[in-house]
């Protein structure tokens, strides 16, 4: 084992000698770490895309003061806290509410006329995170006088970032770039009537979320848990490899209704996978498919 410095410098810009491995030492150390993780604690990374998971699991070898993977590897197994900090890493979470304004255009012009048609309506927000994503359905389906007979489910495998959607509260400094989002979005109102300012915080209207149900759940491991009429599932396939974006679709498919929607984001897409003949196109830029059989 030679001695180098790493590949990515820490968060403070100095910079840390380690035991950097060779001959492919690397791959090994993350398939050992990973699987470890799956076995001992039962969260499964091991599909994940290599690339941005190696410089998240990096940049947790810096934070946590160890000097290798297999260091890492070791605090985590021993450590429950240093767990859940890993997974946060791992987990991505980056949102915003209304992100992509045109999705939620075409959302409510293609996707809310399909809704009408259902006397109750159940929808999964797949991926979470802080709840973002999730608001920002409820708003709309709000606005579009459905919400008092829909259901939500958002799911992450991340229970801390659920506990901070469950709680409604977002940055107040964030809100001047949301209602933009929001009025390029299509919104009917004024954003500031859904949310009042308490501190630094924007807490919105418990009406909006007494119809969300928040639960921990990871697309990896666990399998569907209701039939939809709406999955939405953006930004989050394009950090598993192609296997994993496959199980994934499986649990789609067997989870939405016949002519049920699903949702994805702009750098992902049903094309070259199994599942792409089962679903007609409402939208292409917007990635919206319409299941068919």
């Amino acid at each position: 084992m030679a001695v180098s410095v790493t590949p990515a410098d820490p968060a403070d810009g100095s910079r840390r000698p380690f035991r950097q491995p060779v001959d492919g030492l690397e791959d090994l150390e993350v398939d050992l770490l990973l699987e470890a993780m799956y076995r001992h604690y039962g969260f499964d990374f091991r599909g994940y895309a290599r690339g941005s998971l190696k410089r998240r699991l990096w940049r947790r070898v810096y934070a946590e003061k160890v000097d290798s993977l297999t260091g890492l590897q070791e605090r985590v197994l021993h450590d429950p806290v240093a767990m859940d900090r890993l997974v946060l890493d791992l987990s991505v979470n980056v949102t915003a509410m209304f992100r992509h304004p045109s999705f939620f255009l075409q959302f409510r012009s293609k996707v809310v006329p399909l809704l009408r048609t259902y006397p109750f309506i159940r929808i999964w927000n797949a991926g979470c995170s802080t709840g973002e994503e999730t608001y920002s359905i409820a708003i709309t389906l709000l606005e579009e006088g459905l919400l008092p007979r829909s259901r939500l489910y958002a799911t992450d495998i991340n229970e801390a970032v659920l506990q901070r959607a469950q709680q409604g509260v977002f940055p107040l400094e964030r809100m001047r770039d949301y209602t933009e989002n929001y009025i390029a979005a299509g919104g009917t109102r004024a954003f500031s009537e859904y949310y009042t300012a308490e501190d630094d915080g924007a807490r919105f209207r418990p009406e909006i979320s007494a119809n969300v149900v928040f639960a921990q759940h990871n697309l990896v491991s666990d399998r569907s848990f209701n039939e939809f009429h709406v999955i939405v599932c953006r930004n989050v396939m394009i950090y598993f490899d192609k296997a994993l974006q496959n199980h994934v679709f499986a649990t789609f498919h067997d989870s939405l209704v016949r002519f049920g929607v699903l949702a994805l984001g702009h750098k992902e897409s049903l094309r070259f996978t199994t599942y792409a003949d089962r679903y007609e196109e409402l939208d292409r830029r917007e990635r919206l498919y319409r299941k068919t059989r």
